[in-house]
């Protein structure tokens, strides 16, 4: 990955008068986007509040809304019906597309096939966890349609070498047009609490995501059942939406609801603050690509268990940056949890790595800076990031 020069104009800004040229990130601009929609919101809450005549600004474009399956065909008309009016105004620069699975997928095929046709370049970016399996599953003219949509695309972005081989070798993409993006978050807006030093100190286990069953939801409640576990002197937070009331009462069922509790859906400032207060962040999934939660966690300085999957060991090590667990591994999930609260050396040696390898890979400068220089070579311009007057460093502002 190319190194970012924080002394590069091209990544700045000062006040200069508008080109009006944009460029359209494309996602469901609600929170039941998830990680998409909170990739496409750091960049543009990232960009240049004033845009200057060399550069583009990135506007939103809904693709889904927040009602219901069929409304949102409504949303994905409007939005089809902006990208002919940007092509005509000449000032559309190009759009890039944030895909997923399942009607994710047919959606964003629609916006694709669109802009190629009124002659937009498109920047296909993929965040699914489980496109392989979803693909596997359609019936042969949608896969072939999937990988005919894929190729046309003027590139696509991949979360790292699982996506890459997935792309190259089941969707033919040649390997030329795939370049891999690791995935940015801003950093800390809450200070960190302070370790105590106290041992009868309460100590806080964090789980932020779509409470269900792809995310071990239910493993991990049961993880904190298990006999032997000591839950004296621990508090567990789980956050996120999907089925809070089946898994509170299965935590009643458990005998934990006296120290586990459900805060549902957070938003960016809770659970800024739910990671500034968190001892471990735990995330024992059964698939993912590569969670913006768990570089969340690094930027914070939280020690991480979670399971290998997706791109998360390519970029996390054993030991190193997280405790590995095994997805659907009941007693190993208690086991490492145990370890990185008993031990509290080790959890700071996890919390020090982990701190250190997001400064290093995953700023939302240099997050911001890679998407610029993908749109500048295929969209021949790019955003700028907003600068602050002293240390020319990107702004944290919160939507």
């Amino acid at each position: 990955m190319p190194k970012v020069d924080a002394r590069d104009p091209a990544l700045f800004s000062a006040p200069h008068k508008s080109s009006g040229r944009y460029i359209y990130i494309a996602c469901p601009w609600t929170p039941k986007g998830g990680g998409m929609f909170k990739v496409a919101d750091y960049l543009i809450q990232t960009q240049a509040k004033t845009t200057p005549s060399h550069a583009a600004e990135l506007r939103p474009l809904d693709t889904r809304g927040d009602a219901s399956a069929l409304g949102s065909l409504w949303v994905l008309t409007t939005a089809i019906g902006r990208l002919v009016k940007g092509k005509f105004s000449g000032q559309l620069a190009g759009v890039h597309v944030n895909m997923a699975e399942r009607l994710s997928l047919f959606r964003k095929c629609t916006l694709i096939i669109t802009s190629r046709a009124l002659g937009i370049p498109v920047v296909l970016h993929l965040h699914a966890a489980q496109l392989h399996h979803f693909y596997q599953c359609l019936p042969g003219p949608l896969k072939a349609l999937t990988r005919w949509v894929f190729s046309i695309a003027n590139s696509c972005i991949v979360l790292g070498t699982a996506s890459r081989q997935f792309v190259n070798a089941t969707l033919k993409v040649p390997p030329q047009k795939i370049q891999i993006l690791i995935n940015g978050v801003p950093e800390t807006t809450e200070p960190r609490r302070q370790s105590s030093a106290d041992t009868n100190a309460i100590q806080q286990v964090l789980f932020v995501g779509n409470l269900s069953h792809r995310k071990g939801v239910s493993d991990l409640l049961q993880a904190l059942a298990l006999p032997g576990f000591d839950s004296d002197r621990i508090k567990v937070t789980l956050a996120g939406g999907g089925d809070v009331a089946a898994y509170q009462a299965q935590a009643v069922k458990l005998g934990l609801d006296r120290w586990v509790r459900f805060a549902g859906w957070t938003s960016q400032a809770q659970v800024a603050q739910l990671m500034s207060q968190a001892d471990v962040f735990v995330l024992p999934s059964y698939d993912e690509g590569l969670p913006l939660v768990i570089l969340e966690a690094l930027a914070n300085g939280v020690a991480v268990v979670c399971s290998p999957v997706g791109e998360i060991p390519s970029i996390l090590s054993d030991k190193v940056h997280a405790v590995f667990v095994q997805a659907g591994d009941v007693k190993g999930i208690a086991a490492a949890l145990q370890k990185v609260l008993q031990q509290p050396t080790f959890r700071q040696e996890l919390e020090r790595n982990g701190r250190a390898l997001y400064a290093q890979n995953f700023s939302l400068l240099r997050f911001f800076s890679d998407v610029a220089r993908i749109h500048q070579q295929h969209f021949g311009i790019s955003a700028v990031a907003r600068l602050t007057a002293d240390t020319r460093t990107v702004e944290q502002v919160n939507p």
